[in-house]
């Protein structure tokens, strides 16, 4: 019997001991997976351990040779078909068997690899026929090319297209690389990879972030702009999992900036002014132990480390007052009072901000200026700090925090309400994507702002925040849901 013949099938916790000495419960029923036929070897074979093994294991098993074809084999018949028995030395490397993550499983395919170019493809997911030959045209055309990746299509779980993504064309539209490619079906250059030292495995999701972030910096990079590969969308995606993609985004900035960015430190200003909802004046409410809203962001601001000095701003004299003695001691708090020029509802933020730049650019040196909102009582020290991190990574004048909005936008034409941008079609360009402004955080490059007097420069990034730290309280029923969380923290 020719060896490519064989099916290699084995059965998983097949005795009790095995279970126990795993800490792993004793099936129900049998386990079954397939092994590669080019891990059998012979019985005066060496045993080749790998690169790395910390926890070689072997166990003695029976094994049986299937001999003779069949399908629904009755139990009283089955053993007609087999062929003989022998014994096994079933070896494996236990650690290698840990489930250490998506990037320890990539790092391996890559020191696997023996091509030029490398694509992580899901299971979910299928390329279009010509895809992989599209891709490796553009590399074999500039040598100096490092990440190749296409527009796709959305598939339903049965595989019909729902839709289409359809991204700028990066040679000629793009300068601020803040939107990265779809983590699948993205050609590299694995030499490239391998010098960037592959894929960090203290991460265990959004390899394609990381990715993203270290080739936009050290490589260049192109899209195709034609559909390549269907991307399927379900419940079960690991794309639905909001909060674990973004605070994974956030420590994978935060990493990359510490080993190869510039580390920038500024100052974070908090504007203030009395906001009465229903009875209750909004930036002296007590949220919990006795710490009021603003003290609340000032403590958010102050555990941010790339934060120097907080400064709270008001044009209330009784504000004024209270927030210096309740701020007294911390000499990295100061409390400003502002004209009351600055204070109108039709006065830029940016005003404010000029206001305090012209009073503190004599006294201590700071890279960036943010402004933190105090209607957002949820906001982490986390955001603020990706928020720093990504004006650095991509060398940009303004990051300001945002959601992504799906919902249907409608204006009036004087005849009927009408889809703002064709919201309706199946085609999603990039261009035509709309984000709502949300968590009340920008961060501004004060070299920007001295230029141009303003806290959005012309190239303003973005950091994408969670429904949490992006609930906002300016109404009644706000309030309500927020002192309703905090009673039942």
């Amino acid at each position: 019997m020719e060896l490519e013949s064989l099916k290699f099938i084995g059965i998983g916790l097949n005795f009790k001991d095995h279970a126990e000495e795993q800490n792993l419960p004793i099936p129900k029923e049998p386990i079954i997976f397939s092994k590669f036929t080019s891990c059998i070897t012979g019985p005066n074979d060496p045993i080749i351990v790998p690169k790395g093994s910390t926890h070689t294991d072997w166990e003695v098993e029976l094994g049986f040779v299937i001999g003779k074809k069949g399908v629904n084999i009755s139990t009283d018949q089955a053993l007609d078909h087999v062929l003989g028995f022998f014994l096994v030395n079933d070896v494996s490397e236990r650690n290698f068997q840990k489930n250490k993550g998506l990037n320890a499983t990539n790092n391996v395919a890559i020191d696997l690899a023996q091509g030029k170019y490398i694509m992580r493809l899901d299971a979910d997911d299928f390329l279009e026929n010509s895809a992989v030959g599209v891709m490796v045209a553009l590399l074999e055309a500039d040598d100096s090319l490092g990440l190749v990746f296409p527009d796709y299509y959305y598939v339903d779980v049965d595989g019909k297209v729902t839709g289409q993504e359809r991204r700028h064309h990066f040679d000629d539209e793009v300068t601020l690389y803040d939107q990265p490619a779809h983590g699948a079906c993205t050609l590299v250059r694995l030499e490239f990879l391998k010098e960037l030292g592959g894929y960090d495995e203290s991460f265990s999701c959004q390899d394609g972030y990381e990715l993203w972030i270290k080739f936009t910096t050290f490589h260049k990079i192109t899209n195709i702009s034609r559909p390549l590969f269907y991307y399927r969308r379900h419940g079960n995606n690991l794309t639905t999992n909001e909060k674990r993609i973004l605070d994974t985004r956030k420590a994978i900035k935060s990493k990359f900036v510490e080993k190869y960015s510039t580390i920038l430190m500024g100052i974070a200003i908090i504007p203030v002014r009395s906001t009465m909802i229903g009875e209750v004046n909004w930036p002296l409410l007590n949220i919990v132990n006795g710490v009021s809203v603003v003290q609340n962001k000032v403590d958010v601001c102050l555990k941010v480390k790339y934060i120097s000095k907080v400064i709270i701003v008001t044009s209330e004299i009784n504000l004024f007052e209270f927030y210096s003695l309740e701020m007294a001691g911390n000499s990295k708090v100061e409390v400003v009072l502002r004209p009351l020029e600055l204070a109108g509802k039709t006065v830029t933020l940016s005003e404010t901000v000029r206001f305090i730049d012209q009073i503190f650019e004599s006294k201590i040196k700071y890279d960036f200026i943010a402004t933190v909102a105090i209607e957002y009582p949820f906001l982490e020290s986390s955001t603020i700090e990706e928020a720093v991190n990504t004006l650095s990574i991509y060398k940009a004048d303004s990051v300001i925090s945002v959601r992504p909005e799906y919902s249907t936008f409608y204006s009036h034409d004087g005849n009927s309400l009408r889809p703002i941008l064709d919201q309706d079609k199946k085609t999603k360009y990039e261009r035509e994507a709309i984000y709502k402004g949300v968590g009340g955080v920008v961060v501004c490059s004060v070299n920007s702002f001295r230029k141009n007097k303003l806290m959005l420069g012309n190239r303003t990034s973005h950091i994408q925040l969670d429904q949490k730290n992006s609930f906002s309280v300016t109404s009644e029923f706000e309030l309500n849901l927020f002192k309703n969380n905090l009673s039942n923290a």
